[in-house]
């Protein structure tokens, strides 16, 4: 498994390699050595969760308030574009945003410190996106911020198609300067 590091502080993409023969497919998702040995604790992440989302569909952008929450986050089945947005006032990377694409044919984790802002968009008619995450829910620690924020201007690939009420009245982000 290699890892690689992204224009935003912190954040990480832990690629692994597919082993395919005539039977499909072998692929490890998850690797306490590694992660442990980019200073991350593996034994911190307490709670798998795996969402299912139809083409168009977006998620986000989320984050916690306190504390905040690391989390690792792999498409299972299908594609999605995932954006992260740093939201660390005191971060060098402040602000901006980065996307990825997960897919379920190369298996990327996105490594998301605490801190960060979170989203995706559904690529394939169906998407499922799964959740290693290091604290538990938390409902009064919940942030939202408007996909389609002017200030951030993330450029997702397709029409939305639905969208949380909650995702689709959220705040602005209110880019200033750190």
């Amino acid at each position: 498994m290699e890892v690689r590091t992204t224009s935003i502080d912190g954040v990480l993409l832990f690629v692994p390699t597919p082993h395919h023969d005539d039977r499909g497919l072998f692929t490890r998702t998850f690797d306490t050595e590694i992660v442990a040995a980019q200073g991350i604790d593996p034994a911190a992440f307490m709670q798998d969760s795996q969402s299912r989302s139809h083409r168009g569909v977006l998620r986000g952008l989320h984050g916690r308030s306190g504390r905040g929450e690391a989390k690792f986050v792999r498409c299972a089945h299908g594609a999605v574009s995932d954006v992260v947005v740093d939201a660390r006032r005191s971060s060098p990377t402040y602000g901006r945003h980065e996307m990825f694409q997960l897919d379920d044919e190369r298996f990327v984790h996105l490594y998301i410190p605490p801190g960060m802002l979170h989203g995706f968009q559904a690529l394939t008619p169906i998407a499922d996106v799964c959740y290693r995450i290091d604290r538990p829910h938390d409902p009064a620690e919940d942030v939202a911020v408007r996909y389609n924020d002017p200030d951030l201007g993330i450029p997702w690939p397709l029409p939305v198609t639905q969208i949380s009420a909650r995702d689709r009245t959220a705040g602005l982000f209110h880019l200033s300067p750190p």
